[in-house]
């Protein structure tokens, strides 16, 4: 059983919850760049939570099915597609993403998951080092992907889900890794205007167009490990958000991480949109995080 790829739109990839457990090697992890709507679609037609399914990047595909499945999209809104629910797709009813409408990023499960091979426990995509996925790149026109075998049976109800994890105009960060190599009102600086995603942003990182970030000394450091949501500052004070197929280190001070609860929201940005960044406090980001899984272990659990 496949599904048939008629239009790939912009960016489509195969993503699970990423390849986890070869940092240390030089592997990124890549995955999805907003967890919680991966987590969220799978869950609502019945899959393990891990299985692959596509991510879709501002424009949608046109998707024929060879069998009857369930379908979920979460994340981005998009005209002529339900949200957030689950819905029959068949080879007379084929998936046909209309215009945009909010976020940046949707996510597609069926119901089965994609069987793509897994390279190093994973199947998803990471698009710089063309591995994983289908064949290691974004999906194009004609290409078909094979379908596991639905579970069936239960799917979670609309009423159960909610939509965009947060409002994307705001990230929540911590200090550091390496506040000590900055400026005194550094964070000051950070937080004192909204920042634009620029043009050159894709699934590594998003550059940031905005306020200077003035470093003391050099702006390179020894590399160390680039957790996803890492701000780091390069010696032009412009700061780039490292997103989900970043490299596994990196040599640029980083003077603070976006919280985890709010990763999923910076994965909805697009070029051209505006973010501010807000200082919050360990407790803060933990209190969210937990907030963030009890909501998705209750989906899940349904």
């Amino acid at each position: 059983m496949i599904v048939r790829v008629n239009r790939a739109g912009l960016l489509t990839t195969v993503q699970d919850r990423g390849r986890w457990g070869y940092q240390s090697r030089g592997v990124p992890v890549a995955g999805p760049m907003d967890l919680v709507s991966h987590r969220l679609a799978n869950a609502i037609v019945g899959n393990d939570a891990n299985s692959a399914l596509l991510e879709v990047t501002l424009t949608g595909p046109q998707l024929e099915f060879t069998d009857d499945r369930m379908v979920a999209v979460s994340g981005a809104e998009f005209e002529n597609v339900p949200a957030r629910v689950a819905f029959a797709v068949s080879p007379a009813r084929p998936l046909i993403f209309g215009p945009r409408l909010r976020g940046a990023r949707a996510y597609v499960a069926i119901s089965g998951g994609i069987d793509v091979p897994v390279v190093l426990g994973s199947r998803a995509t990471h698009l710089p080092s063309a591995m994983g996925g289908f064949e290691g790149r974004a999906l194009k026109s004609g290409d078909e992907l094979p379908l596991g075998p639905p579970k069936g049976g239960h799917y979670v109800p609309t009423s159960g889900v909610s939509g965009l994890s947060r409002t994307i105009g705001t990230l929540r960060v911590l200090p550091g890794p390496q506040r000590d190599r900055f400026a005194a009102d550094a964070l000051d600086v950070l937080q004192s205007a909204p920042y634009r995603v620029n043009a050159e942003s894709n699934r590594v990182g998003y550059r940031l167009s905005g306020p200077q970030l003035p470093h003391v000394g050099e702006a390179d450091i020894i590399s160390d490990a680039t957790p996803m949501g890492s701000i780091q500052v390069p010696s032009s004070g412009e700061p780039i958000l490292l997103m989900a197929d970043r490299q596994t280190t990196g040599g640029y001070a980083k003077i603070a991480t976006v919280i985890s609860a709010d990763i999923p929201a910076a994965g909805q940005l697009a070029p051209g949109d505006e973010i501010r960044f807000v200082v919050c406090s360990p407790a803060d980001a933990v209190a969210a995080l937990k907030a963030q899984e009890d909501m998705l272990l209750a989906v899940e659990r349904t």
